[in-house]
């Protein structure tokens, strides 16, 4: 496992929600950050902006050592040239980061990592709007990215996309590499596969939405936190392990298989997740059940700290 052997200069493109969380994981563990926004008054806000990721930050990992620089940056050369990561954060739209990319490339160090924050476009997408193609790779963090470590990553130039798994490593993520080109990446392909069965099971009237979640989270979720889907089938098969879990139980497996369903978003269906979610709400608006989920993070971030590794 390598780490950078300097702090890493990161340039932050887009001060929005997953900017500015970026932008407070990178200085809290020590790099130098530089941010720009094509909009003034977002630039502006990007220090308020960083305040809760800051304080979590110091909560979840107090030993990362002395804070790097924060730099607002007017313009984008300023903001990109010499840097290690140019991290970026534009609207999921090709023809918007095509023509950011344009702007950036003239102005990227020969070394530069040009990481796309990208949850819904591919690599390939996205690379047609640079002369070097290789200099870019997808980076999918998963939200709030300050707290959950995943980094998702495709690039292919392998030398580029190892120095990017140096620098997440270094501000305590964890990265893990696609071998192929996919929409959703690995996390997102998982949790649409889980989620429309989860809405199947509203639309069969198999179960109400609270049900469901409450079901995920005490069962399956919580063993997910520590293992893996293969690596708990491997468990569930005893002596035997997988090999002995696909002999024994694989036909039973496939029966479920063909039981899931393909749900459709009517009218109607739709109307009973919104009302499903409105109860399990409880009345809490968006920022209560947003702190409340982060202050739930850090306390499985601590926990996974001491607990042993699969």
């Amino acid at each position: 496992m390598t780490y950078p052997k300097h702090s890493p200069q990161i340039a932050i493109l887009g001060a929005g929600l997953i900017g500015a969380a970026w932008a407070a994981l990178f200085q809290h563990h020590g790099a130098d950050v530089r941010v720009w926004d094509p909009a003034a008054e977002a630039l502006a806000a990007t220090g308020a902006r960083m305040k809760a990721p800051l304080a979590q930050m110091a909560e979840v990992a107090p030993e990362a050592g002395s804070m790097g620089s924060l730099t607002l940056c007017d313009t984008l050369t300023d903001a990109v040239s010499g840097a290690d990561l140019i991290q970026e954060n534009a609207p999921e739209s090709i023809p918007v980061k095509h023509a950011l990319y344009a702007e950036v490339e003239p102005f990227m160090a020969p070394h530069a990592i040009l990481a796309s924050s990208t949850s819904a476009l591919t690599w390939s997408e996205l690379s047609p709007g640079l002369r070097e193609p290789d200099h870019l790779i997808t980076a999918h963090p998963f939200n709030p990215p300050h707290l959950v470590p995943l980094v998702e990553i495709y690039g292919t130039d392998q030398a580029r996309v190892e120095r990017a798994e140096a620098i997440y490593r270094f501000a305590g993520r964890v990265p893990v590499r696609l071998k192929k080109d996919a929409t959703g990446h690995i996390a997102n392909r998982l949790a649409s596969a889980l989620w429309r069965e989860a809405v199947f099971m509203v639309q069969e009237g198999i179960a109400d939405v609270e049900a469901i979640d409450a079901a995920l989270i005490n069962g399956p979720g919580l063993r997910w936190s520590v293992l893996g889907a293969h690596m708990a089938y491997h468990l569930g098969g005893g002596p035997g392990g997988m090999e002995g879990y696909l002999a024994h139980l694989g036909p039973s497996q496939e029966r479920r298989w063909a039981a899931l369903g393909v749900p459709s978003l009517s009218t109607e269906v739709q109307a009973e997740l919104v009302a499903g979610v409105a109860r399990e709400a409880a009345g809490r608006d968006m920022s209560e059940l947003e702190a409340t989920r982060d202050k739930a993070l850090i306390a499985a971030l601590r926990a996974r700290k001491d607990a042993p590794h699969v």
